[in-house]
């Protein structure tokens, strides 16, 4: 295949503090090294795109020395953390913004769908909005009144079609932008996350249409997210960017576990040196562990056991007797989400008459998890408000095959997350 975009060298620095592009003496000193043929006298200066240090310079470069090749037909993935410089990257592929160093070669059209309703009037209505949308994306009216029709369906805003667009919903405008650049048959479609805005039947359906412009019709794909899922099942190849440098780039199997490998968070033991939490803080986790039956710590448990999640949460400052709500999740390391229970969902009362630390245990029989690697979040209700919800992990287990069908076969499929039986017949 025949590659369709080249990215060569390209960086692009921005100016901290105030908007614009420096003072008068910053212009005269550029345009003086320009006329005698030097090199931008900024470009040698600048702090590393690091979010969560305070900056020293008057310049950071959002993105630095950035190079790849994408072949015609191929998804390429583009995760990182908040602030590596993804959406960056994706306005200089899409010429919203120019490099400042460096080039970009393509072959043929680009759309993208980069912010919630890009190019939208919200005076206009959503079948004016498509016309004007179009033409932004560089359809020919032709081309938009032939597949008006498809758009509109394939949005789902059948509906509201001539109602003006200040009156949808910011998934609405998703389903409408998307359906916009999804049929502008463009050879390089560019999409940032904001397909996590749209639910989860909009967002399966506009997979589907990458996959089927990627695999059925040839076209290129260039993805953003945070769901690990949404990526590994639509793109073939990924980078990873971090501090707007490219740090790790191959097939999207290795991509992921690269990026996940250096992303684990660190659980603290003791969980009430998290910082990142929200609540009143009357009750709050302290610490949590997973056991066996026997009561024995471990991180190791087998498809089939019966496993207990042990919780120590510490009451402060309660005034009365109160009923605690508390509950956990289960996800995949890529924060899929595979299962919450709440001890309210089985109308269990925990209700807490005095301060100090308590245990809460919930014992799980028959654990239906396959074999791999699931982390635990958690969240607290006291009396209806909520307590303590960490917006990190508070524990992690391992999952290793067992016996869980209770016949010795241990040869099931390996790729399903949730186990489940059955009681078979066979009616004459």
């Amino acid at each position: 295949m025949s590659i369709i975009l080249k990215a060569q060298n390209i960086s692009k620095q921005y100016r901290l503090g105030k908007v614009g592009t420096g003072t008068l003496g910053d212009d005269l000193k550029r345009f003086w090294y320009s006329i005698q043929g030097k090199e931008d006298p900024f470009l040698k200066v600048g702090a590393v795109n690091n979010r969560n240090s305070i900056a020293n310079e008057d310049y950071v470069w959002a993105l630095r020395d950035i190079n790849f090749e994408v072949k015609q037909g191929e998804v390429l993935g583009i995760i990182g953390k908040n602030g590596a410089g993804k959406s960056t990257l994706l306005k200089l592929l899409s010429r919203v913004t120019s490099p400042t160093t460096g080039s970009i070669k393509t072959k043929g059209r680009i759309a993208s769908l980069l912010e919630i309703g890009t190019g939208f009037h919200p005076e206009l209505t959503g079948r004016e909005n498509i016309f004007m949308n179009g033409a932004v994306l560089g359809m020919k009216r032709s081309e938009i009144k032939s597949k008006i029709n498809e758009i509109i369906a394939f949005s789902g805003c059948e509906k509201y079609i001539d109602t003006p667009v200040k009156r949808y919903s910011s998934g609405m405008r998703v389903r409408l932008g998307f359906a916009v650049a999804a049929h502008l048959e463009p050879e390089i479609l560019v999409v940032d996350e904001v397909l996590a805005v749209g639910d989860a039947e909009f967002q399966k359906k506009a997979i589907g249409k990458m996959q089927d412009l990627s695999t059925g019709e040839g076209r290129t794909v260039l993805f953003v997210s945070h769901n690990m899922a949404s990526v590994q099942s639509l793109c073939t190849r990924g980078i990873v960017l971090e501090n707007g440098m490219s740090v790790f780039e191959g097939d999207i199997d290795n991509t992921i576990n690269f990026y996940l490998s250096n992303d684990k968070q660190i659980i603290p033991k003791d969980l009430s040196l998290i910082e990142n939490r929200s609540g009143n803080g009357i009750v709050k986790f302290d610490s949590f562990h997973i056991e066996h039956s026997n009561g024995e710590i471990v991180e190791n448990v087998l498809s089939g056991d019966t496993v207990v999640f042990s919780f120590e949460i510490d009451v402060k400052n309660l005034t009365n007797k109160s009923q605690v709500d508390l509950g956990f999740s289960i996800h995949t390391p890529q924060d899929e989400l595979i299962s919450v229970l709440y001890n309210s969902y089985q109308n269990v009362s925990l209700p807490v008459n005095s301060n100090g630390k308590h245990k809460v245990q919930c014992a799980i029989s028959n654990l239906g998890l396959n074999e791999g690697e699931y982390i635990v979040k958690g969240r607290i209700e006291c009396d209806k408000m909520e307590s303590d919800w960490p917006k990190v992990p508070i524990g992690k287990f391992n999952v290793v095959k067992g016996d869980f069908y209770g016949t010795g076969n241990l040869g099931f499929n390996g790729k399903s997350k949730f186990l489940i039986q059955g009681k078979w017949d066979l009616k004459n």
